[in-house]
Parts: structure tokens; sequence; C-alpha cells
């Protein structure tokens, strides 16, 4: 992602008004876009990614995290597919994708689910993740371990301000 990506990111998020108002909040206007494009590109940990389908076409953006909050875990901070695409598998595509090419080291992977959103857990949950922490109003957690033996595993997620 670059900075002259910022326009697509807009376009995007018009195409997922539901998504804003399930948070109670309103979309970001192209100056907020623009300057969270920038805060992300200043940071070697967070990746930025628009996702096309096979015809080339916007179809969302996916945003991440690696050694965050801890080192070896990827945050997964929003996948977000516009609603005229929505049920087509692009989200469960783009998060196996991103499952088979996880940086080395890393032994989880977490997931936001912001608001109140039953959709979000079934989907987090249909792809294998599990309950981690409640931090509702604002988000609850879903995490996926990856090569650690059971009694090696942390019991809860370690927030961190970023």
């Amino acid at each position: 992602m670059a900075l002259h990506h910022a326009p697509l990111l807009n376009e995007l998020y018009h195409a997922a008004p539901d998504y804003f108002a399930l948070l109670g909040t309103r979309i970001p206007n192209f100056t907020e876009i623009q300057h969270d494009v920038e805060i992300a590109l200043h940071d070697p940990r967070r990746h930025l990614s628009l996702i096309h389908d096979a015809q080339g076409e916007l179809v969302g953006s996916l945003d991440y995290k690696t050694d965050y909050p801890q080192i070896g875990d990827l945050t997964i901070n929003l996948l977000l597919i516009r609603e005229d695409r929505q049920n087509q598998h692009l989200g469960e595509t783009t998060v196996r994708q991103l499952e088979k090419r996880l940086p080395s080291g890393t032994q989880r992977v977490l997931a936001s689910v912001l608001g109140n959103n039953p959709r979000g857990v079934r989907f987090w949950e249909r792809l294998g993740y599990s309950f981690e922490l409640d931090a509702r109003p604002v988000m609850s957690w879903y995490a996926k371990r990856l090569g650690l033996p059971t009694h090696q595993r942390p019991h809860k997620l370690d927030v961190a301000s970023d």
C-alpha cells in the first residue's frame, strides 16, 4: 500500500457503510484515511493491503500488524469486504492466503471483532479462531494458535497499546 492508494480505501469504505453503522460511527473522511495510511507506512510492523478479485476489481482491504501485541503474534485489525461482494468467500480466501504466508515465528493470529457483530464472530469461528478476550463494548478478540504445544500456550491475551 502506498499513499496514492488512499482514494481507493476511501471508495472501499463508502462501499461498506453497514460496517461503520454497526460500530456506531461515521465513515472516515478522505483526510482521515490518508492520515491513517501515512501512519501505517511509518510502522514497519503494520501492513495495509488492497484485495482484488480475479478480474482485478477492488473488493476489500486487509490491515494487520506483526509482533503485536506480543512478539510472535499477528493481529488482524481490519478485514473489510465491500457489501456488494460479501458472502462470496473473499474474506475467507484472504485469511487463508495470509495464514499460508505468515512470518516465521508467528505463534498466534489474533482478530478483533468490533462492536456487537455476531456475523463477524461466526466468520472467525468458522475459520478456526476461538474466543480469547472480551473487551466489549468496543471489541472482542479471537485467536488461532499455531505450532505451540498445549502446555506452552498462553491463557490470556495481553493487550498493549500502540
